[in-house]
């Protein structure tokens, strides 16, 4: 064999082995610091805010280069809260989230691209009463540290909007003068901290 040739399949061994060797790093949410808000506009004059009561959250990167993350979002419909039990009530009927057959809302997201010192994109598909559609939030990386324990520990901001209509959530309310009076946009926003998750030795 040529030593030109020998010397190019020792470099492609060798890439092949550094991409083997380098260990996807996978992050559990701390639920103790990690919240889920939504609001839409109500009346026309004011907005009404709920959250998720119960949710998880889970993400994988290479090494502990956040641009790689791999994302993935659960909540649970039945734990919406809008600090009033006849209207979540209604929100979990066919009229909105349908929990009854979609009990689940869920994010599944990968990679983030830079747009100015700590803000990032991430695109990924949203799917909520059985609709999945691409949605692209907004993230602010607020950094990693070790914390008290010896655990690495991120943090991040994530912001949106979606009109709900494109979801199947298509109740309307109007005012006698023809004014719709619940909005179609629906704005959220979480606050999440991730906890690096230690292998367990063989």
């Amino acid at each position: 064999m040529r030593p030109r040739r020998k010397l190019l399949n020792k470099v492609i061994q060798q890439s092949h082995k550094k991409q083997k060797n380098m260990a996807a790093t996978k992050w559990v949410l701390d639920p103790a610091h990690a919240e889920v808000q939504f609001k839409v506009r109500h009346m026309l004059v004011s907005n009404v805010t709920g959250h998720f009561k119960t949710f998880t959250a889970s993400a994988e990167t290479e090494g502990d280069d956040m641009t790689t993350a791999k994302a993935h979002f659960s909540a649970d419909i039945n734990s919406i809260s809008t600090n009033n039990e006849q209207r979540d009530g209604h929100l979990r009927t066919g009229d909105f989230f349908d929990a009854e057959n979609h009990p689940q809302l869920t994010f599944e997201g990968a990679g983030l691209t830079k747009v100015s010192d700590d803000n990032y994109t991430m695109n990924g598909t949203l799917t909520m009463r059985g609709v999945s559609k691409p949605i692209t939030v907004n993230v602010e990386y607020g950094g990693m540290i070790k914390d008290p324990w010896g655990n690495n520990r991120v943090g991040f901001s994530v912001t949106g909007k979606l009109n709900r209509k494109d979801f199947g959530v298509s109740f309307s309310l109007v005012s006698e003068t023809g004014s719709i009076l619940l909005g179609e946009e629906v704005s959220f926003a979480a606050n999440v901290e991730f906890v690096q998750e230690v292998p367990v030795a063989a």
